[in-house]
């Protein structure tokens, strides 16, 4: 079955399924499936046509998902980079955006970049 552009796994339950789109996540996808009438649980391999045609149409009105959420998405940011808002700055440095300490942590953004020299005494050099 075919979402928005994404071929979703046949093997899975339609709710785990369904998160694969990007844009919906496991609350959207229990939304979606109550508005189709669908069993959650139910595998992406027993729905009939008709259920994965509720699904389609559900997704496409109401939702807005792949690539027109990431222009959306990368849009927001590239204004945010243009009026030189804060936000904008931290991730033109690619520093953590969202107010998190930079002192320690935020290794994922800044690169794992570990001190070198190992703590505690060095031992003591032997004489021959």
């Amino acid at each position: 079955m075919r979402v928005s552009g994404v071929t979703i796994p046949r093997d899975k339950q339609v709710g785990t399924a369904l998160t694969y789109v990007y844009g919906i996540g496991p609350t959207t996808a229990t939304k979606i499936l109550t508005q189709a009438h669908i069993d959650p649980s139910i595998r992406v391999k027993d729905l009939s046509g008709q259920q994965e045609d509720a699904i389609r149409t559900i997704i496409e009105k109401e939702y807005t998902t792949e690539g027109e959420l990431r222009r959306t998405v990368s849009a927001n940011i590239k204004r945010l980079k243009d009026i030189k808002a804060y936000r904008g700055v931290r991730h033109i440095k690619r520093l953590p955006v969202r107010g998190q300490r930079t002192k320690t942590n935020s290794r994922t953004v800044r690169g794992n970049k570990r001190n070198v020299a190992p703590s505690g005494k060095k031992p003591a050099a032997q004489k021959t």
